[in-house]
């Protein structure tokens, strides 16, 4: 089984992964997925915390899987191996937490899932830098150009886009306008007009509202294909 989640911002919402929450996860195993939408905050400080709740999740029931937002310490998630995993580039952080990189295809249980993390933050001004705000939070044309480059081998077709922010008209009919003015915002809305997808999920926003063939996804944890 895949699930998915919005944001968990190390441990402010990381909770709603524990059993009282999220009791679906006794029936799980290492061969099921929670995939989380960014923000995923964990790897932050190298911290004794940090190292806690990383094994907490090595204990799941399930194997984790995140992509980047725009609140997260990109120079330590860099540090991690790159490998390839179910036909894209990861990060693998232990036996049972990966980072889905930025313009990469994964095949999981037969859905094919196109990942393109990263976002602005709009309380950049109230943050350090190296310290709790990066710059690498928006993709580069780099990033933007692989995803085309694989989104190509698999003839522009996917199952899911998984994003951390929503293309541009999406927000603007939907969302919060105050999150409109970010580069990412212009390459998604590009990567919709190239891929011909069944649905698209995003984190960032804290809510849960489903229009169309949008899902911003917060606090629920949803199954795909339920």
């Amino acid at each position: 089984m895949i699930y998915i989640t919005g944001d968990t911002h190390g441990s402010i919402d990381i909770r709603k992964l524990n059993m009282k929450n999220f009791p679906e996860q006794k029936q799980m195993t290492k061969n099921d997925y929670v995939i989380i939408a960014g923000d995923f905050g964990v790897i932050w400080d190298n911290s004794k915390e940090q190292t806690n709740w990383l094994k907490w999740l090595e204990s799941r029931n399930f194997t984790t899987l995140f992509i980047c937002g725009n609140h997260e310490n990109f120079d330590l998630i860099n540090e991690f191996p790159v490998i390839e995993w179910n036909g894209g580039k990861v990060h693998q952080v232990n036996a049972s937490i990966y980072h889905l990189m930025r313009g990469q295809i994964f095949t999981i249980e037969n859905q094919k899932i196109f990942t393109f993390g990263g976002a602005e933050s709009i309380d950049k001004g109230h943050r350090q830098e190296f310290k709790s705000w990066w710059r690498q939070e928006i993709p580069t044309q780099e990033e933007f150009n692989e995803g085309i480059k694989n989104l190509q081998k698999h003839n522009m077709n996917v199952d899911i886009v998984l994003t951390h922010t929503a293309p541009t008209q999406t927000i603007i009919s939907h969302l919060d306008k105050e999150k409109i003015n970010d580069p990412t915002c212009k390459m998604l809305d590009e990567f919709e007009q190239l891929i011909n997808y069944k649905h698209w999920y995003h984190g960032h926003f804290h809510t849960d509202k489903t229009i169309d063939k949008f899902t911003a996804i917060y606090n629920k944890i949803k199954c795909l294909g339920l």
